[in-house]
């Protein structure tokens, strides 16, 4: 959950300072949607070395068989990693660790079926992903490279790209015309509400960020339950609806 100190953390956003009650409230109301999906939330205790550690997301990878812990681009997430592998240790006997000189955040990592989108930015470097790529292959998962280096506004490829199940994306207009996401059926996301990209497929039902008419209107077109929150505090540091949890 979000500590007293989450304004400390990073973001190149410029939406003022969140407001830590309402922090507090939203993610309150993202914990009760989750369980309303049918899920089992296990909710971890502020951890206020890290101002940022409430975007859970970044600090591994869940597949069937394993546990991929990361190795945060950013140096002041670093610590991040060691609070959650006894927590992860529970519910997966196997866990494996990115290692220098690799980077990776897990918001870079795009889930598909058995193939895994792995983001090259800011964050995530070359060598991060050709690590997971490798612990991926020996479960039998294939997985591509997407570089999202150059395109502005999006801190991880999770930022532009959301898969909903049955070769359904949802994706923003830098990252549409891409050779790698041939092949799928890509719900495209306007420019002005480019931060919608980063919804959640749990079960039967899609969460969405409140607030963004267009992507809603698409989606309940497409014959998903939609499911709105608001986001507005994690939205100014640079958080999305996936980054908040670890679900497997």
């Amino acid at each position: 959950m979000p500590g007293s100190n989450f304004a400390l953390g990073l973001t190149s956003g410029a939406l003022g300072v969140p407001v830590y009650a309402k922090a507090l409230e939203q993610h309150r109301r993202y914990i009760a949607a989750l369980e309303s999906c049918g899920l089992q939330v296990t909710t971890l205790a502020a951890d206020l070395q890290h101002p940022d550690s409430t975007f859970v997301e970044d600090t591994a990878v869940l597949t069937r068989a394993s546990a991929i812990l990361m190795r945060p681009g950013a140096r002041s997430r670093e610590g991040e990693v060691a609070g959650i592998r006894e927590p992860l240790s529970r519910f997966f006997s196997t866990l494996h660790q990115i290692q220098a000189p690799g980077t990776l955040d897990g918001g870079d990592i795009c889930e598909a079926e058995n193939h895994f989108f792995i983001g090259v930015s800011a964050r995530t470097n070359e060598e991060g992903g050709r690590q997971l790529a490798a612990f991926l292959a020996r479960e039998g998962c294939t997985s591509s490279f997407v570089d999202v280096r150059e395109i502005r506004g999006i801190l991880h490829l999770k930022s532009g790209i959301t898969y909903l199940g049955n070769h359904n994306l949802v994706v923003i207009d830098e990252l549409a015309g891409r050779p790698e996401f041939r092949g799928y059926n890509l719900i495209r996301v306007v420019p002005q509400e480019n931060y919608a990209a980063n919804c959640l497929r749990l079960n039967d039902r899609v969460l969405v960020p409140a607030g963004f008419p267009d992507l809603t209107s698409r989606l309940q077109h497409l014959g998903c339950a939609v499911l709105p929150l608001e986001m507005s505090e994690f939205q100014k540091m640079d958080g999305g609806l996936s980054c908040l949890s670890l679900r497997f």
